[in-house]
């Protein structure tokens, strides 16, 4: 996994890119928990997100927000770490003209981050939503939510609440033709680190099947109308 420099909108941003074997492949950008919590993009959960997408031959890439690491800057409460976003997305882009479809994961804080770079980019057809922080942050901008994914949510997670993002969830409208499944694991807490392995089951098991069912992981578009 070469570490990668990359300029964002304040300054340098440190990250981790690994490129796929095949042209044309999909890719994913992966984002990390609260810069201010101690979250990095070596944080577990988001290191095993870039593992999975990496493993089912995704071009992906995970990274510091700023002032993290290396990445240089300051937390800017969300505004700035979505531009870093924003640039990342469009460095992994740069990097893949040709893929045939453009996921994105977050964790915690990098959920929310997540969400709104969806809402801000068509071209997303896919998203890992894991402890979202619904009982902090507000997630009602997705308004209809765009493209299909998975909320992933332990059932004893203390920090972010399991039934705050299972509400999220059921008031979050959505285009027609796309869904949000929601998940949990049973027992599992915000860091999912005694039930890591589940962790990585239940997420890879939804890309698979999102890729079983079309190719490159697409939601199916409704049919239109004839027209008369």
């Amino acid at each position: 996994m070469p570490e990668i420099i990359f300029t964002g909108p304040a300054g340098r941003l440190e990250g981790r890119y690994q490129p796929a074997k095949e042209t044309g492949a999909p890719i994913a950008l992966i984002l990390h928990p609260h810069p201010q919590f101690g979250g990095t993009m070596n944080n577990r959960a988001t290191y095993e997100m870039y593992n999975i997408f990496k493993e089912r031959g995704f071009a992906v890439l995970r990274f510091n927000f700023r002032g993290v690491g290396r990445s240089q800057g300051e937390f800017d409460l969300g505004v700035g770490e979505l531009s870093d976003a924003a640039t990342a997305l469009d460095y992994l882009q740069s990097q893949n003209p040709g893929a045939k479809s453009v996921w994105v994961a977050g964790y915690s804080f990098g959920s929310w981050i997540s969400m709104q770079l969806l809402m801000r980019r068509p071209e997303i057809v896919g998203f890992i939503t894991a402890a979202p922080n619904a009982n902090v942050f507000d997630f009602s901008f997705l308004a209809p939510c765009p493209s299909s994914g998975l909320v992933l949510h332990g059932t004893a997670d203390r920090v972010c609440p399991v039934e705050d993002a299972r509400k999220m969830v059921e008031r979050t409208r959505v285009q027609k033709g796309r869904t949000i499944e929601f998940d949990t694991i049973d027992g599992a807490d915000h860091f999912f680190e005694s039930h890591m392995d589940e962790f990585v089951e239940k997420i890879g098991a939804y890309i698979d099947k999102r890729f079983e069912a079309n190719e490159g992981g697409r939601d199916i578009e409704p049919e239109k109308p004839e027209k008369k």
